[in-house]
């Protein structure tokens, strides 16, 4: 029987996309996983180089420059696999498979009111980032869109725990344009989680948002800004807690031989051993129940 044989183009086409593929925190592990298949270090590094890029930008991957947190994002690329950082006015690049800075370089930017709002609206993202994740980053970047400013608020919080066979990944991002008195918020929530101990189960989540927000001034703004942020997480996250229990419910129903309530309630399990009445019987060598509190206790 003969095989087909994919061609160079097709070989990229294939390996690209199933490293874009790649959960967030997992993308190393495909890469080696694939190096086994393809044996060609050089195609294999092309690819991964590319793919890993694209990886930093779709899931805010978090470095540390100078202290300071910074999220990739597709808003911070300035050409040729470059990114750039407001806080350290560095541009640089990043090889997500040795997880190294390389090629930094230093980046003017212009001074004026709008950067001076990027820094107090970012410092009120971070006191709310730092009451409610763990381990959370936040970053804001400004953008001029036909002489038209914008300013974008990044959350990112992940949990990579590969050796309890799960990862979890929460980010959002808010825009919004400078305006005098009223502007408009626009955000994305998405949280995506991969569990991988006998199952093999991916859940995505994601909710897109617009609130108005009045502007008073640049202090006020950045409070009301992240009042919002907090109001609409806080909102997002009782919802897909409420969700997942829901789903979690009837799958404890499927697998169940018969419908049986569900109380949530504690059950005192000395209680009711004692009120089952034992009977032992040495010679035969079995625990006889009380029929009636045991129809009960079933019922």
């Amino acid at each position: 029987m003969s095989r087909s044989v994919l061609s160079r183009k097709e070989k990229e086409r294939v390996i690209r996309r199933l490293l874009i593929q790649a959960p967030p925190g997992e993308f190393v592990n495909a890469f080696d996983d694939l190096c086994l298949l393809i044996r060609d270090e050089k195609l294999m590094h092309h690819q991964g180089e590319c793919a890993g890029h694209q990886h930093c930008q779709k899931y805010s991957v978090p470095l540390c420059i100078d202290g300071n947190p910074v999220l990739l994002s597709h808003h911070n690329v300035v050409g040729d696999y470059r990114f750039f950082d407001y806080q350290s006015k560095l541009s640089f690049k990043f090889d997500l498979l040795q997880n190294q800075l390389k090629d930094i370089q230093s980046h003017g930017i212009i001074r004026n009111e709008t950067e001076y709002l990027r820094n107090v609206v970012l410092c009120a993202l971070k006191l709310y980032v730092n009451d409610h994740y763990p381990t959370g980053n936040c970053n804001v970047l400004r953008k001029s869109v036909k002489n038209k400013e914008f300013l974008i608020a990044c959350i990112e919080d992940h949990s990579y725990e590969t050796r309890d066979c799960w990862n979890g990944l929460w980010k959002s991002k808010w825009i919004f344009q400078i305006n005098p008195f009223l502007t408009q918020v626009t955000g994305r929530i998405f949280v995506q989680a991969h569990f991988f101990r006998a199952v093999n189960l991916h859940i995505e989540i994601s909710k897109d948002l617009k609130e108005s927000l009045e502007v008073v001034n640049q202090a006020q703004l950045a409070l009301n800004f992240a009042r919002l942020v907090e109001e609409q997480e806080n909102t997002f996250q009782a919802a897909v807690l409420e969700e997942l229990q829901e789903l979690s419910n009837e799958a404890l129903r499927k697998i169940l031989r018969r419908d049986l309530p569900v109380t949530r309630t504690l059950i005192d399990w000395q209680r009711i051993l004692s009120d089952l009445n034992l009977v032992m019987y040495p010679k035969l060598g079995y625990v006889i129940y009380s029929r009636s509190v045991l129809c009960n206790w079933i019922i």
